[in-house]
């Protein structure tokens, strides 16, 4: 028996990647649900308009983070401001003062709203664009982005580490096709199969959800064609670093982790410690997840969403770009030494 436990001692210790996973994983999950999992949220972005805006905006809490001042701003301006999310809690003073919040910003409402006390006396409140504070209505724009995540990574990743182990993909690889024909060729069936899984997820999360869908087809399209692209290039770049499927599977779990957790999918940015918020802003489902929430809940405009859909679009060219130079290096050549 000792000579057996030591033989699985040795063994685990060749397998460098297993061992990153036993020991990496749980820090990295310890680390997430510390400085990440918080729902009460401390820096609410706010917009002051009206006469007296200067006023009002220094008689606010501490959690109410002052972005714009206007005293020439109107009710109209302090709409425009929470569908372009260029504030999550707009303040109109006046003889009326309204205080306008965005649903769509789960988290971010309820503790706006909880802090009512800080605000000035006599004010109306009003939640745009998610009244009822559904919890439908914004977890099923971010599970689309999630199911796609699931399908461009590990389902991707595992089809190509499976042709790798059966050696078509090598044989593939010294045919007068180019690295990147034969990426394309390899993830067009996975890109399809997702397109449908899209249309099906949608037309459910509307149907059994009721969940209001108010933006632009084409703009759902171009984001959701994007964010394929960046998904299943994560897949393909996962299968070439992966000499089988069960590392290919451990990859995608260490990708898909911080993605869910840190995108804002669940728990909002503005309540993340610093020190982790930033990862978030290096994920692609983040800025899917922006889009969605914006297109289905506000009927965002194209100027509203250029940023996130300009980041999609350099990580999809940066991502199959990496992925292909790896294909080039690894794949081709032991394809040529075999042949």
């Amino acid at each position: 028996m000792k000579a057996m436990i030591l033989k699985e001692f040795r063994q685990m210790r060749r397998d460098r990647r297993t061992v990153a996973l036993m020991v990496g994983l749980p820090l990295m999950m310890l680390i997430i649900f510390g400085y990440a999992a918080r729902f009460d949220v401390v820096e609410i972005e706010t917009a002051v308009l009206g006469p007296g805006a200067d006023i009002a905006a220094g008689q606010l809490d501490d959690a109410f983070t002052v972005v714009e001042q206007d005293p020439a701003g109107t009710a109209e301006d302090a709409r425009q401001l929470l569908a372009d999310s260029r504030a999550a809690v707009a303040i109109v003073t006046g003889a009326e003062p309204t205080i306008y919040v965005d649903g769509t910003e789960l988290f971010v409402a309820q503790s706006a709203l909880r802090r009512g006390d800080s605000l000035p006396a006599g004010v109306e409140g009003e939640i745009l664009f998610n009244p009822d504070l559904s919890t439908a209505a914004v977890m099923v724009p971010s599970l689309i982005g999630l199911i796609l995540l699931f399908i461009g990574t590990v389902i991707t990743s595992l089809g190509v580490v499976r042709e790798r182990e059966q050696g078509t993909l090598e044989q593939l690889a010294v045919t007068p096709l180019r690295p990147s024909d034969v990426i394309v060729g390899k993830i067009a069936p996975y890109f399809v199969v997702a397109l449908i899984d899209m249309v099906i997820i949608t037309l459910a999360g509307i149907l059994i959800f009721d969940v209001p869908f108010r933006g632009s087809l084409f703009l759902f399209a171009v984001f959701g064609l994007v964010y394929l692209f960046v998904v299943l290039g994560l897949g393909v770049l996962i299968s070439t670093v992966s000499r089988s499927q069960g590392e290919a599977i451990q990859l995608a779990i260490m990708v898909l982790l911080p993605q869910v957790m840190l995108s804002g999918m669940i728990f909002p940015l503005k309540s993340m410690a610093e020190g982790v918020r930033w990862i978030g802003y290096l994920l692609p489902l983040t800025y899917f997840v922006e889009a969605m929430r914006g297109i289905f809940l506000k009927a965002s405009s194209f100027g509203a969403l250029v940023q996130p859909l300009v980041i999609l679009v350099l990580m999809a060219v940066a991502v199959f770009g990496l992925a292909v130079w790896r294909f080039r290096r690894d794949v081709a050549p032991r394809a040529a030494a075999t042949s």
